[in-house]
C-alpha cells in the first residue's frame, strides 16, 4: 500500500532531510507532496534520485486524503495547520516544539518509548522531541533499564544548523569574515559563533536556564522516566551538524564501564567508539550523515556513589530531526495504520 505524505517546510533543512530520508528508507509512499510558506511556491526540491516535487502553498492547501503529514517548520507554523492536518484525517508527526508537553500527545523516540504511540489517536498528532533530547533519551535508554537511572548532569554542544539555515549562514559569514577581516555581522546569534561557544540555546527563564535548557529536562522525563533528575547547559558550537553531549549520570544500581560498554554496543540505535587511543572517540564532524547515536569516553565517575561518564554524539537533521520523524511514521504503519 501506498501512502500520500505530505511534507511541511519542504524546502527548510529538516524538510529536505525528511524527504530524502524516506526516499533512502523506501517508506511506502505513493504521493509525496512538498509545502511551504507562499514565499516558497514553485521551487522545486528533490524525492529520491528521479522525482522532483513543486512546493505548494501550505496555507491554501486541503490536507483531505492526505495519511502523513510530517511537519519541518517552526511552533507557529505547526500551531496554526497542524490540528487542521489532523482535523482533515492526516496523522501528524510535529518535529516543532509546538506539542511536545502536551499530555494528548506522545513525544516519541522509536527506540525508547514506542509503546506511546498507542495514544496518537487523542489528537492525531505525535511529537518528535528536540535533537539533544533525541541523543540523550537513546544513550541513556539501555543504561537506565539496567542500572535505573537517578540523575543526569549534562551539558550539550549544539550545532549551528539546529538555529536552521540562517545559523548555517551566519557561522560561514563569520568565519570568512574573520579570514579577510571585515566586520563580523551576527544576527541569529547573541555573540559571535565563529570561533566561539556560547552558553545560551532559547530564552531565559525566571531561574536562570534557557527554555532549551528547561525543555531538555521535561522532554527527557516524558520520554523516558518522569523520576530522573535532569541538570542541563546548552551550549552553541562552531560546528555546522551534529550535536554532542557531555553526560555524567548517578544510578541505583553498581555500574562499571566494561558492562555499559556492553550494554550500549546491543542498544538499538547506538554505535559504541571507545578505545583508549586519538582516534578512539567520535566527534560532530565523523557523526555526521550517519543515522546512529554514538558513544565515547565510557568511564566511571568515582565522586559519586554508582557514577558513570561518557560522550554520545549525533547527525542533529538525520537521528536528531528528521530520521526520528520517519522512523515513527515507520511504526505508525506497522502497528496503527495497517498496510
Amino acid at each position: 500500500m501506498g501512502y500520500t505524505v505530505a511534507v511541511v517546510g519542504a524546502t527548510g533543512n529538516v524538510g529536505r532531510e525528511m524527504l530524502t530520508t524516506l526516499a533512502d528508507r523506501k517508506f511506502p509512499v505513493g504521493e509525496a507532496i512538498a509545502l511551504a510558506s507562499d514565499n516558497a511556491v514553485g521551487k522545486e526540491v528533490s524525492f529520491g534520485e528521479d522525482e522532483v516535487l513543486k512546493v505548494q502553498d501550505l496555507g491554501k492547501f486541503d490536507f483531505k486524503g492526505v495519511d502523513l503529514a510530517l511537519f519541518a517548520a517552526d511552533a507557529k507554523v505547526s500551531a496554526a495547520h497542524a490540528p487542521r492536518a489532523a482535523a482533515a484525517g492526516a496523522v501528524v508527526i510535529d518535529a516543532s516544539p509546538q506539542f511536545r508537553m502536551d499530555p494528548d500527545v506522545p513525544l516519541v523516540v522509536p527506540e525508547v518509548n514506542a509503546a506511546a504511540l498507542a495514544g496518537h489517536g487523542k489528537r492525531n498528532i505525535v511529537a518528535s522531541p528536540d535533537g539533544a533530547a533525541i541523543l540523550l533519551a537513546v544513550a541513556l535508554k539501555p543504561l537506565h533499564d539496567r542500572f535505573t537511572v537517578r540523575r543526569v548532569v549534562v551539558s550539550t554542544y549544539q550545532a549551528v544548523s539546529g538555529a536552521g539555515k540562517d545559523g548555517m549562514d551566519e557561522l560561514f559569514g563569520q568565519t570568512r569574515a574573520i579570514y579577510v577581516n571585515d566586520p563580523v555581522q551576527k544576527s541569529t546569534f547573541s555573540k559571535q559563533i565563529a570561533f566561539n561557544v556560547i552558553p545560551h540555546i532559547g530564552p531565559f527563564m525566571e531561574d536562570g536556564a534557557t527554555k532549551d535548557e528547561w525543555a531538555l529536562n521535561v522532554e527527557t522525563k516524558k520520554i523516558l522516566d518522569s523520576k530522573i533528575k535532569v541538570t542541563a547547559t546548552c551550549v552553541r558550537v562552531p560546528v555546522f551538524i551534529g550535536h554532542s553531549a557531555s553526560v555524567t549520570i548517578e544510578c541505583e544500581e553498581p555500574v562499571t564501564a566494561e558492562e555499559a560498554r556492553r550494554i550500549l554496543r546491543k542498544a538499538p540505535g547506538v554505535q559504541v567508539i571507545d578505545q583508549h587511543d586519538n582516534e578512539g572517540y567520535i566527534t560532530p564532524v565523523e557523526v555526521a550523515g550517519d543515522d546512529p547515536v554514538f558513544v565515547s569516553r565510557i568511564r566511571e565517575d568515582y565522586t559519586v556513589d554508582n557514577g558513570l561518564s561518557f560522550w554520545c554524539a549525533t547527525d542533529n537533521l538525520r537521528k536528531g530531526a528528521a530520521l526520528n520523524a520517519v522512523q515513527i511514521a515507520e511504526l505508525l504503519v506497522e502497528r496503527h495504520l495497517g498496510g
